[in-house]
């Protein structure tokens, strides 16, 4: 039952990034971050929720398909006016992967109920 509650988190939340990356119209609540600090809470917060409703999927398999999310916005950000393509928006990415690496096994290691 966990389980789907996250899997169905993971794709609103994947949906609702995607959205936010690749549209062109400019999104206040957004904009008025740091554009690497959101790169990093989005690929933190998507580790976390395809870990947790895809725990049987390899660390690898998992930051894998991330970074191939991470790349494919990039890539089609390159083709919308007004965004541009950015290698440290991956390095972000990678870094928020990373992070939710280390929360996840942290997450499991202490038990916490979820």
């Amino acid at each position: 039952m966990k389980t789907n509650f996250f899997k169905t988190a993971f794709f609103t939340a994947f949906g609702a990034i995607e959205y936010l990356a690749l549209t062109p119209q400019h999104i206040k609540i957004v904009e008025s971050f740091w554009d690497k600090q959101n790169h990093f809470i989005a690929f933190c917060t998507l580790y976390l929720l395809l870990s947790l409703g895809y725990s049987h999927f390899s660390i690898r398999l998992k930051a894998f398909l991330l970074l191939l999310v991470g790349f494919q916005i990039e890539m089609t950000q390159y083709f919308i006016p007004n965004r541009y393509f950015s290698l440290m928006d991956i390095v972000a990415d990678c870094v928020g992967i990373v992070i939710g690496i280390g929360i996840y096994r942290l997450i499991t290691k202490i038990k916490i109920p979820l």
